[in-house]
């Protein structure tokens, strides 16, 4: 026998759990369909368990910093061993408490991958034989999974991708890193920390090359100052396992002829280079979706992707975050209820590099403002002028806001802990400060806030 819900959901990460309890707690039949574990890729391949590497490893840092500074001197140890199990057991905790909230409220789990039939039903394979889910509206939030290019495969032995990297025994003594977007920066900051010496090498001519040109430049400054071997602007032939070390081999001229270029070796090679959609086989072809690039499901401004099927998240490649793909999840169960009517809209997205140093970011950069066709303005401060920053030993960095039209349209940081100011900064380019309101604002004194407060009250330049 077929059970029919008003919202099935294929996956189960961020964005297909918060529809899932959303949907069920406003009185909706639902049923969650996830092929492997609850959390998806954030949860235990990806955001937290590298965020407990960071967390756990952040001491390192900041004694570095004070080392520098000669006013302290010791050393932090990191027993890896015991990190790895903390961290699977936060994951698998974090895990069961999400299965008791779905049972609470409801939800069904099939724990399975589904695959649709036709217009209201799905198939679920499960370990016990297959079954069928009937649907009244379907909800898409499939994730995404490392992505890799001809000559960079992970081969699971020395050349690993980030979920293979994660659950490393040990930590190796020196790491090759293949891209230097934020899961590479990211994983090559806590590897540093555990005693790894890094090598990291990308084609585009600086690091975390969609943020601010000089966010790249000072984030190359920090990290060859710790020691890092970067190679920017360069292209890879091939990295493989040959014996007990990962060979990455340079191409030698840009029309990518033979690999005969420069080898660098290193007991692991860590591949970064961005993910890709998890789309394949789901047969939503069969309902009228269509796919683009690399397989990003195509939605519409209410995020249908064909008559009563959503999707959320990195399947359709808006914005691959997981902040991104609840909000988008909590429109679609709005819209459901009919409490959303108008087409989605996300808001300045904020972004965040987590590490020492960090970067964070919402709403547009200055080339991208600037890309539209406006008038574009920025104001800056530097952080080697903030206490707290002074007070940690980490004064590298800087805040950079953009304005239009007399209201700030984008704030870029980089720099020890800047994440803290993420929040205001959202609200206030999801409001358009003016200066005026800048200045009104009382910002509390001592804080790394205070930098964020500078620079809106800079005097402005062209862009």
């Amino acid at each position: 026998m077929t059970t029919t819900y008003d919202l099935v959901v294929l996956g189960g990460g961020p964005g297909g759990f918060d529809a899932a309890v959303e949907a069920a707690a406003a009185g909706l039949k639902t049923a969650l369909v996830e092929a492997a574990e609850l959390g998806g890729t954030c949860l235990n391949r990806g955001c937290i368990p590298t965020k407990l590497w960071l967390g756990a490893t952040a001491a390192v840092e900041e004694l570095a910093a004070q080392t520098k500074a000669r006013v302290a001197t010791g050393e932090v140890r990191v027993d890896f061993a015991a990190l790895q199990s903390r961290k699977d057991k936060y994951i698998a905790a974090t895990r069961k408490a999400m299965a008791q909230r779905l049972a609470q409220l409801g939800v069904d789990l099939y724990a399975g991958r589904g695959r649709v039939l036709d217009a209201q039903t799905l198939d679920v394979a499960m370990a016990d034989g297959p079954q069928t889910v009937g649907f009244r509206h379907l909800l898409v939030a499939t994730g995404s999974r490392p992505g890799s290019f001809p000559g960079l495969e992970p081969d699971g032995a020395k050349v690993l991708d980030s979920t293979g990297f994660l659950g490393l025994a040990q930590m190796p003594e020196s790491l090759i890193v293949v891209g230097g977007g934020f899961i590479g920066l990211e994983m090559a900051q806590a590897a540093h920390r555990m005693g790894a010496k890094i090598t990291l090498v990308d084609a585009l001519p600086r690091l975390a090359g969609a943020e601010d040109a000089e966010v790249g430049k000072t984030l190359e400054s920090i990290f060859k100052r710790q020691g890092w071997d970067i190679r920017l602007g360069v292209k890879v032939a091939s990295v493989v396992t040959r014996g007990e070390e990962a060979v990455l081999t340079l191409k030698t001229d840009e029309a990518g002829g033979s690999a005969t270029g420069e080898e660098l070796t290193a007991a692991c090679a860590l591949v970064a280079v961005g993910r890709r959609p998890n789309t394949a086989d789901l047969g939503l072809d069969i309902l009228g979706a269509e796919c683009s690039g690399p397989g990003y499901l195509r939605t519409d401004e209410n995020l249908l992707a064909a008559p009563g099927v959503y999707a959320v998240g990195d399947v359709n490649g808006r914005m691959l975050l997981a902040h991104a793909a609840s909000h988008q999840a909590h429109y679609v169960v709005r819209r459901l209820l009919g409490k959303a009517t108008g087409p989605y809209v996300s808001g300045p997205v904020p972004s965040i590099l987590y590490g020492s140093p960090e970067v964070m970011r919402v709403g547009l950069t200055a080339e991208a403002a600037k890309a539209q066709g406006d008038t574009v303005l920025v104001s800056r401060a530097q952080l080697i002028a903030n206490p707290i920053a002074q007070a940690h030993a980490a004064t590298q960095g800087f805040v950079k806001c953009v304005w239009r039209e007399g209201r700030v349209v984008g704030v870029t940081a980089v720099g020890a802990d800047v994440s803290r100011m993420v929040v205001p900064a959202a609200m206030m380019v999801q409001a358009g400060w003016t200066r005026d309101e800048a200045e009104a604002f009382m910002f509390p004194h001592p804080t790394l806030d205070e930098s964020l407060k500078t620079a809106l009250l800079a005097d402005k330049q062209s862009a």
